[in-house]
């Protein structure tokens, strides 16, 4: 569905990232870990078309490498970035309306409004009891729902997620977790990048390995995450007693 190859990306002369290759299927969980200042969101926002970049990328058969960013997501590529970024001023509903226009640059007639709600009211109950409210006033865990949901009523082929446990607790971190597998199960392939390696690899089935611009490493996740190259760097080892 996605496929990346030698993607080299710049920021005015500083080049983020050395040719980079990856694919994502049409039903998988594709997991991208590194630490702080790897690439990651630069390879995201490579992807949306929001970054200086050359080589090849690939959605749906479709080359849109040089397109623009709003033709990207009318591709039905939709990024959920890193922090959220609700409208704090408009209540629930309406920043998940804002979400439709992804699809043609309006928004939706009131019928198909009423179905993407349906949907994702069904997935997240909790933005059902808070439609009216407005968005500044949500808790972090809710607020990376209604981001997640702005991005679904776009009716994405494929959702990037750009760090969605940043900042929240634990047990939210689990509950939402749990909904992206959910939204991958009912057919939405998964790009995620994530910081939090052990809970990226438990729920992707492909991961890749970014540091300082490249990919170190690749692979089936089940097997990475028992790779002693991944323990070290990102599952925190544990020491033995004489250590």
């Amino acid at each position: 569905m996605l496929k990346i190859e030698n993607l080299v990306s710049h920021y005015k002369t500083i080049e983020a990232l050395h040719g980079i290759s990856l694919s994502v299927g049409s039903d998988e969980i594709v997991a991208l870990i590194g630490s702080n200042g790897a690439g990651k969101t630069t390879l995201l926002n490579s992807i949306s078309g929001h970054v200086t970049k050359s080589g090849l990328i690939e959605f749906n058969g479709t080359d849109i490498s040089n397109m623009p960013a709003h033709r990207i997501a009318r591709c039905g590529l939709l990024q959920v970035p890193e922090g959220r970024h609700v409208f704090p001023g408009l209540i629930v509903e309406e920043n998940l309306f804002v979400g439709t226009t992804a699809i043609t640059g309006i928004r939706l007639l009131a019928g198909n409004q009423k179905e993407k709600l349906d949907m994702v009211f069904s997935l997240f109950p909790r933005l059902e009891e808070r439609r009216t409210q407005l968005a500044w006033s949500l808790s972090g865990g809710e607020q990376q729902m209604l981001a997640i949901s702005r991005a679904l009523m776009g009716n994405p082929k494929l959702l990037m997620l750009d760090e969605p446990s940043m900042g929240l607790a634990p047990k939210v971190i689990e509950e939402l977790f749990g909904k992206i597998v959910e939204i991958n199960r009912l057919g939405t392939p998964v790009l995620l990048v994530e910081q939090n390696a052990k809970l990226a690899l438990s729920v992707s089935a492909r991961a890749y390995i970014l540091e300082r611009g490249n990919i170190t490493l690749e692979g089936p996740s089940e097997e990475l995450i028992s790779d002693e190259r991944v323990r070290e760097a990102y599952l925190g080892k544990r020491k033995s007693k004489n250590q």
